[in-house]
């Protein structure tokens, strides 16, 4: 791998960040890590001198200004991976989309007039594409992207963000790689089909039952750790090893499976969410538990090296 002197990791205080530092921080080919934790104590990161910590508020423009060119040009950072989003779905208003979008521009705007940093990787979602029965299962970067203005905000920051640093790929010097990637499994990590799938009794509506990619914290991680070290820019879809119907899913992860009316889903999820205070909206969910969608990895393969080689650690076999 080619030498580089410093990596910034951002979101290091969420499980797809930590990881990431922690597989840097193997990679002797990096000089130095600089994690960016606003709230360090969710995570133990290990003790390196090769790691640097800081509790940097990415929603203060000046403060992100001042850890570019302070710390990060200090120790040469050349690749700057932002994983940092709000993760879950219930959180809405113009503070979260000020984190999700505006901080994104922001930073990759610092980035793009930065002496030493030449490599932006945003870890995008697969939420962003529209899934649909006309539309093809296998999504490649190609496939239309949910731009309605009826989505959740969950959704809509997703999408703005991501095509905020699209449509800055190739008009600056800044190499740009955007990784949608699929559903991480995995606590911490906003998933939605995480807390599906907490429920001792998963609802599903009947006659459906789709197809669904998920990816492994070890995947993604594999992904991101991989784009650090590519030269290529552009949009990646990074898919993971496990590709499933959701009855299997809920099946292997040792849940009661019910199937009822599609018109029964919504209310039965709003009750759940007011009773316990969960983050699943079966509204944000509603055409992927209908509908199948997988996404393509080829491009990633092909380009990135990127194959899923991880799959989910499910409760029953």
């Amino acid at each position: 791998m080619t030498p580089l002197r410093g990596v910034l990791v951002t979101g290091a205080d969420a499980p797809v960040g930590e990881w990431l530092v922690r597989a840097l921080l193997e990679d002797t080919s990096i000089g130095h890590v600089i994690a960016v934790a606003p709230r360090p104590e969710r995570v133990a990161l290990p003790q390196s001198a090769r790691l640097t910590v800081l509790p940097v508020e990415l929603l203060r423009e000046r403060h992100v200004h001042d850890l570019l060119f302070g710390p990060a040009r200090e120790l040469g950072v050349e690749v700057i991976v932002h994983t940092a989003t709000a993760g879950s779905a219930t959180e809405d208003g113009k503070r979260v989309h000020a984190f999700n979008v505006e901080a994104t521009r922001a930073l990759l705007a610092l980035c793009e007039r930065h002496p030493t940093i030449r490599r932006f990787v945003l870890r995008s979602f697969s939420e962003v594409y529209q899934i649909d029965a006309d539309l093809p299962v296998l999504i490649a970067e190609d496939h239309p992207l949910n731009l309605s203005a009826g989505a959740p905000q969950f959704v809509r920051d997703r999408v703005e963000a991501d095509l905020h640093a699209c449509v800055r790929t190739g008009l600056s010097d800044l190499q740009i790689q955007v990784l949608r990637t699929a559903e991480v499994l995995a606590p911490g990590t906003g998933s939605q089909l995480f807390d599906y799938l907490e429920s001792p009794v998963c609802f599903r509506p009947v006659g459906f039952d789709p197809m669904l990619n998920l990816l492994s914290l070890s995947d993604i991680t594999s992904a991101l750790h991989q784009s650090v070290h590519a030269s290529a820019q552009g949009v990646f879809n990074i898919p993971g090893a496990d590709t499933l119907p959701l009855s299997l899913a809920i099946h292997k992860w040792g849940r009661a499976s019910i199937a009822v009316p599609s018109a029964f889903m919504t209310p039965l999820y709003k009750w759940r969410t007011r009773l316990w205070g969960t983050d699943f909206r079966y509204g944000m969910n509603r055409r992927r538990f209908h509908y199948s969608g997988v996404l393509d990895g080829r491009r990633a393969r092909e380009v990135l090296d990127y194959e899923p080689q991880h799959g989910i650690e499910w409760p029953v076999g």
